[in-house]
């Protein structure tokens, strides 16, 4: 089945949605932990000025819900294109020179979240055996976030990829 340069393909179009929905998804999960880390920074805050006490589990609840703030937004910000992106170097090309920097900027997004996924992996293969010290929750749950978070990232390079090769 043939379709007209810059038209996608009802699967990649399937694949789309599903995308936008998982990272909708991600972004109100995401949004939650920050309202989280805000209320357990305030307590936290007010524990120690207050109280004169502090508080170590909130300290790293916090730090998990922000690892859950970052890289839950990420994914999201990248499909949507509303990432931080620097464009000189493509402003002074089109054309083709202009799609291929895009489709070698999207093969370097992918790179740098297969690079990250194999270090987390190989971080974790460590450290998984050890378990926060305040709260003893196990380094590979504190780190979930990231690798869901990368795993996300990196299917959606690939789709960017993709729509990219084929000129949407």
């Amino acid at each position: 089945m043939a379709t007209a340069p810059g038209t996608m393909r009802p699967g990649i179009m399937r694949l789309e949605h599903v995308l936008r929905w998982v990272s909708s998804a991600g972004l109100a999960v995401a949004m939650t932990m920050l309202v989280l880390m805000t209320i357990l920074i305030a307590l936290q805050v007010a524990c120690r000025n207050l109280l004169d006490m502090g508080l170590p589990w909130v300290d790293e609840l916090a730090r998990f819900a922000g690892l859950w703030v970052v890289y839950l937004t990420v994914p999201h910000l990248l499909l949507e294109g509303r990432h931080i992106a620097v464009n000189m170097l493509m402003g002074l090309f089109g054309g083709r020179a202009r799609k291929l920097l895009h489709v070698l900027n999207e093969i370097c997004v992918i790179g740098f979240c297969v690079l990250l996924l194999v270090g987390l992996q190989t971080f974790l293969e460590r450290a998984a055996t050890f378990s926060t010290p305040a709260i003893g929750m196990p380094n590979w749950v504190f780190y979930l976030p990231m690798t869901i978070g990368m795993g996300l990232l990196t299917l959606v390079a690939i789709f960017r990829l993709v729509r990219a090769l084929r000129g949407a």
